[in-house]
């Protein structure tokens, strides 16, 4: 009933968010759906009849693909997606050409299918003098740095003169393997099939760096490996590259590329390496309705979660209140079973001061609990000094040896002498930690006098 009267007004107002949010939601994704009949101007290359004979022949590309994230890589359903992937499909809409994937799973073996014949084109190499031997690029539309990847702890990596005599571990055939190997022959290099291999040699210290492209170095952080420098005067810029002996399909790309309009490639770019901006320029009102959208949902995300917090809150709270109560309850019946006995009976800590005692205690010194309490034998005018210093000492010998005593003796109190049975325990804590001394004693010369 608390739960409900309280929080009734708060589901009402998030119920009134939500609808709120998914109107707005739904005025949004309506606007960005192109009426039908309408479509986007989208510029057609125009083709000479060479071309157009070859696209008549050859109207599927074989695209060597391996998965190089945001650039190229597969979804949850396994289907290509990505920067580039977007790029062939654009292409494809302008040329008619049709592209088909072969999955390679090192960068030795997408080069190996070109060689071969098997495949036609790849999105995702980068251009050195060896791949020149026997593939053409198109016109660039793009690209970023090499930059270092070291593990963290270590002077991060500025410049190739640093690897001097240390491990560099790279993908086979790496676009700068040929150069490092001809320029800096002091580098150790090490080869490896795929990038995942490189870095897991470096973050275990068998290999001092390797060298990926600075967007993909970013999409896989790791408390063990950090970004050095880039690699001066080197830039991955993106190509198309094709198997020689395919002009006429270098040719049809180069067109597409060229007729690309300009700011829907930045659109692509920033959508998949820069955020996720919509393709066209939207009006101002919907970009209003887009703000009102995500503030809606996140004020009503911000709710949910303040409503779950407070009723988390009132269970503990709950909790701790009844267990408070029953450490209460255990307490007073603790203080009722020791007032009830007969002997005097004490707790005492580590130090040997009181913690706890019961009535026949204070009856026994003639004291009160208060003014014992937390204090030595010796602190407190209870006994005679030389008695109250011995027990002090027999108590803190104890605690050092930890064991139980159980024995007949005299003890001198300030009426006199006695003879009791005394007895101490050391208690421990429910995880085995010693916490002090529990014992009393019994005036066994008053029990023999009144039998």
């Amino acid at each position: 009933m608390l739960f409900t009267s309280v929080y009734k007004p708060v589901a009402r107002w998030l119920f009134l968010l939500g609808i709120m949010g998914v109107t707005q939601w739904g005025g949004v994704g309506w606007a960005s759906i192109p009426e039908r009949g309408k479509s986007d101007p989208r510029p057609m290359v125009v083709l000479n009849d060479q071309e157009l004979r070859w696209l008549a022949h050859r109207p599927r590309v074989v695209v060597a693909a391996l998965e190089y994230p945001l650039y190229l890589f597969k979804d949850e359903q396994g289907q290509w997606t990505g920067l580039n992937n977007d790029l062939l499909k654009r292409i494809s809409d302008m040329t008619g050409v049709q592209f088909v994937y072969q999955e390679a799973f090192s960068t030795d073996q997408m080069l190996m299918h070109l060689e071969s014949g098997t495949a036609d084109l790849s999105t995702t190499l980068s251009l050195n003098e060896e791949r020149r031997l026997f593939l053409d690029f198109s016109h660039a539309f793009g690209g970023a740095g090499w930059v270092f990847v070291g593990q963290v702890g270590a002077p991060p990596v500025q410049s190739l003169e640093d690897m001097a005599r240390r491990v560099l571990v790279l993908p086979a055939r790496h676009v700068l393997e040929g150069m490092i190997r001809r320029d800096y022959p002091s580098i150790e290099l090490r080869s490896v099939k795929t990038y995942a291999e490189a870095r897991a040699l470096v973050e275990s210290g068998e290999a001092w760096a390797t060298i990926e492209n600075e967007i993909g170095a970013q999409l896989f952080p790791s408390s063990r490996l950090q970004l050095g420098a880039v690699v001066p005067g080197k830039w991955d810029a993106d190509y198309l590259a094709v198997r020689k002996g395919q002009r006429h399909l270098l040719g049809i790309l180069n067109k597409a590329l060229e007729a690309f309009p300009e700011p829907e490639l930045r659109a692509l770019r920033l959508k998949w390496l820069g955020g996720t901006p919509p393709p066209y320029q939207s009006g101002l009102w919907q970009r209003i309705d887009q703000w009102v959208c995500w503030g809606v949902w996140v004020l009503g995300l911000f709710g949910l979660l303040s409503l779950v917090w407070n009723r988390r809150l009132a269970v503990l709270v709950r909790q701790r209140l009844e267990a408070q109560s029953s450490l209460r309850d255990q307490l007073a019946f603790q203080h009722a079973l020791m007032d009830a006995m007969p002997d005097p009976m004490f707790v005492r800590d580590l130090q040997g001061r009181l913690i706890m005692c019961n009535k026949s205690y204070e009856d026994a010194l003639s004291t009160r609990f208060d003014r014992m309490q937390g204090r030595q034998l010796m602190e407190v005018d209870a006994m005679p000094r030389h008695t109250a210093e011995l027990l002090h000492a027999e108590f803190m010998a104890q605690l050092s040896t930890r064991r139980t005593r159980f024995f007949e003796r005299q003890l001198v109190f300030k009426d006199g002498v006695r003879d009791v049975y005394q007895w101490t325990v050391p208690f421990y804590t429910g995880d085995g930690q010693l916490r002090g001394l529990l014992g009393g004693w019994a005036d066994i010369g008053r029990r023999t006098r009144q039998t």
